[in-house]
């Protein structure tokens, strides 16, 4: 081994507790980055195997009634491969609580299992269904302990049936269960799907050699939006209500969400960890570098050239960096396969495998080597300096002058001499202590960030619920009626208030852009929904115009008064143009708002709805279970109790986050604390002599530490609030809306975080400065 390789050694081995410290940050970085990569691709490789396994389907039609006969014309249109009716009706099932409601949405399934959307059945063939069993969807049967040859009783037009369960199965169009898009939270205990033969589902529900569903599958994906036009054209006369592409459908929606808020954390969070090593490690090559001073000159005149001992010292850095990757390579590849199994079992899907990607190790090895090699560079360019001559004799001290502060003379007075002791060291290395503000500010950005997810995940569904829609229960026909029918549940139920709703999906196109959402009609006057521009004024429905979201108006990119096209899937009906009177707020699901008269006069029928909104405090769900043509009940409570439990999951992921950010600010306290002891011996020798107690030293060093950490919360501010809005506007979609909340309160807990983090790391040198030697540094000076 050579000479300066051996001082490598050594160097480090005298430096092990920053070596090690180091080291921690740049093995999370890799940790982050090859945990959250590998486990995307297993993630891609198991939805890509679970998809084609099942043959799910590209395209899916809801309509009101179509023949079987006519989905033969289906395949004359070219690039669509297969095509498979079926019914699908939601209906409430009768459970051992009375008090507790629960919604199944029975689906019909071809003999023989049918070629799309095929069921998945991991413990082996799925039985035939018959006139009297049905197959649960595997999420709703774990979370209410259904096992085969149990008996369910969904209630169907008002009639209870016994149906026996004969096999339990997942599917990949439930992947992750929602009941539709408003209901963003999955809860399998409260709503399930059950298979049924398709002559059971056809004759219970008066579909007899109908359907009001039509999957299909495509040749390739290139030409989905004209064979989707085509489509359209083609079912236009059996009532269109709306064509869902695979990438709008809620299910796998919600999983590209998840997987691409994992790839934006894969490329963010390690590169913030890798500056802030970056900083410490230059930080600590400018003090080893500067203590080496005379060491550099006797190798600079043994004939040592620049470029040598330059790669010397940045070996060092080099060290830290392939230790730390090797580090963080290995746990991550061993993290992420517990991981990729929560996430697929999350999505109820099985694991096609565990794959590693090399190229994910290389490019991690490649990025972290450059970022040490760079900073090391940086630390140790003083060498250059160095001349073999002058590094025999002591260095010479800085000039000293009257710092700005000093110049307050009424202030500086009255400070403590400790005090002014911390000022004038900070003031000597100005340029290192804006480095460590720099870092430590990261540090407090990234506990932000966790804070305000957990917030803004409160405070959206708090508003949503009890400011933008303030209805106790909506009610949900199973096909649109006369306005007759509220008078009729009115007869049934007391209600405080009761409104007219209409709900029909609808396509919106601007230019090019198009989307086919649900819009909302609603008296213009409604106590219901609270409509709020951008600029937070409560703005009413126009007589004429349309309002849309701030997601929608997005997509569609299109503002306040443009117009837009509203395309009916309705047969007979011309597209209108509309003047887009508001863009407004909306944190869940993605829709328009009308006037329900005028919606009603422009787009559909006089005097129909398709349900009710209501304030009452009657057992709504109970007395109209055996009510016809009702297809859902839903209730603000319910969606709330399934919020409260997604919180549980969230306080965790946001604790993992933190973490991250408390490594970061320790690491960094902890050797600016270190690098200080070292540099500044001496002084607290003569301190000492001059009467002050070790306690009295350490005080000064925690004093400087606070004024680092008060600065670099200051500074952290406007970075978090930089990372906040840009989380918020890379997680948002169309479904979630995330509210950009900046509270006293998010940042203050990141303070609190930070000061605890720091007071910790501070703690961990109370041992350098108890075993200081004060009198032999005392004795080096004299000498």
């Amino acid at each position: 081994m050579k000479k300066l390789d051996v001082r490598l050694l050594r160097m480090v081995k005298h430096s092990k507790g920053q070596f090690i410290s180091v080291t921690v940050i740049v093995a999370v970085a890799l940790l982050i980055y090859i945990m959250f990569n590998m486990t995307t691709i297993n993630i891609g490789n198991a939805v890509e195997h679970y998809y084609g396994t099942t043959n799910i389907s590209d395209l899916e039609v809801e309509l009101i009634r179509i023949p079987q006969t006519a989905l033969s014309d289906l395949k004359s249109i070219q690039g669509i491969s297969d095509v498979q009716g079926r019914v699908s009706v939601d209906v409430p099932l009768q459970v051992a609580d009375k008090d507790e409601k629960v919604r199944i949405r029975i689906m019909s399934v071809p003999e023989g299992g049918g070629k799309i959307n095929k069921l998945y059945a991991p413990k082996g063939e799925l039985p035939e269904l018959g006139d009297d069993n049905v197959i649960l969807l595997e999420q709703f049967a774990k979370a209410r302990g259904t096992k085969t040859e149990d008996i369910i009783t969904p209630y169907i037009n008002g009639r209870k049936h016994n149906l026996k369960v004969s096999g339990i199965a997942s599917s990949s169009e439930f992947i992750y269960l929602m009941e539709n898009e408003q209901a963003l939270l999955t809860d399998p205990k409260k709503f399930g799907v059950a298979y049924v033969s398709e002559t059971f589902a056809q004759s219970v529900f008066g579909y007899r050699g109908y359907y009001n569903e039509v999957l299909i599958t495509l040749q390739d994906q290139d030409n989905i939006d004209d064979i989707a036009d085509q489509v359209e054209k083609k079912l236009d006369k059996y009532g269109v209500k709306r064509i869902t592409k695979l990438e709008d459908q809620p299910s796998n929606n919600i999983l590209m969400q998840k997987i691409d808020g994992i790839k934006q954390m894969s490329a963010l969070l390690p590169v913030l960890f890798l500056v802030v090593a970056a900083i410490i490690i230059s930080i600590m090559l400018s003090r080893i570098v500067n203590n080496d001073r005379m060491a550099i000159g006797v190798l600079k005149a043994l004939g040592y050239s620049n470029n040598r001992i330059l790669s010397h010292y940045t070996k060092y850095a080099l060290a830290i960096g392939l230790v730390g990757s090797v580090t963080g390579i290995a746990g991550g590849l061993f993290l992420s396969n517990p991981l990729s199994q929560v996430f697929v079992s999350f999505f109820n899907m099985p694991l096609a495998g565990l794959q590693i990607q090399y190229s994910y190790i290389i490019s991690g090895i490649f990025l972290t080597s450059i970022f040490c090699i760079v900073s090391g560079l940086f630390g140790a360019r003083g060498i250059l300096k160095i001349m073999p001559a002058d590094s025999m004799r002591p260095e010479a001290p800085k000039a000293g002058k009257r710092i700005l502060i000093e110049r307050v003379t009424f202030f500086w007075r009255r400070l403590p001499f400790s005090w002014k002791m911390v000022i004038r060291n900070i003031m000597r290395n100005k340029r290192r202590f804006a480095f460590l503000v720099l870092g430590l500010a990261l540090a407090y950005a990234i506990n932000t960030v966790p804070l305000y997810m957990s917030n803004a995940m409160v405070t959206m569904f708090k508003v949503q619920y009890e400011e933008y829609q303030k209805m106790d229960y909506t009610v949900e026909f199973s096909k649109p009626l006369n306005e007759r029918a509220i008078k009729d549940i009115s007869h049934i139920i007391e209600a405080r208030l009761i409104e007219p709703k209409l709900e029909y999906p609808f396509e919106l196109t601007n230019g090019w852009r198009k989307k086919a959402v649900g819009i909302i009609g609603a008296p213009q006057q409604t106590a219901f929904y609270k409509f709020v521009d951008r600029d937070n004024n409560v703005v009413s429905l126009p007589d004429n115009g349309i309002f849309i979201t701030e997601a929608l108006a997005k997509t569609l990119n299109v503002k306040k008064g443009e117009t837009i096209v509203i395309r009916s899937f309705l047969p007979g009906k011309d597209d209108v143009v509309l003047v887009v009177a508001n863009i407004v707020k909306q944190y869940l699901g993605s829709n328009a708002y009308m006037n329900i008269d005028v919606m009603e006069e422009l787009l559909l029928e006089k005097d129909m709805v398709t349900g009710v909104n209501l304030a009452t405090d009657d057992n709504l769900k109970e007395k109209l279970k055996d009510v016809k043509n009702i297809s859902a009940v839903r209730s603000s409570g319910d969606i709330q109790e399934s919020f409260e439990e997604y919180l549980d999951t969230m306080i965790a992921a946001i604790s993992a986050y933190m973490l991250f950010g408390g490594i970061l600010g320790f690491a960094l306290v902890y050797n600016a604390t270190i690098i200080g002891i070292s540099e500044r011996t001496n002084e607290f020798a003569a301190l000492r002599i001059m009467g002050f107690d070790k306690k009295d030293i350490y005080g000064m060093i925690g004093k400087e530490n606070a004024i680092m950490a008060g600065v670099a919360i200051l500074v952290g501010i406007p970075l978090g609030s930089g990372m906040i809005t840009g989380m918020a506007e890379s997680f948002s979609s169309e479904m979630i809306t995330l509210p950009v909340i900046l509270t006293p309160t998010i940042f203050a807990q990141a303070a609190a975080a930070s000061v605890i983090f720091t007071i910790i790391a501070q703690l961990a040198t109370l041992r350098k400065i108890y075993n200081l030697n004060f009198i032999e540094a005392l004795k080096s000076r004299i000498s």
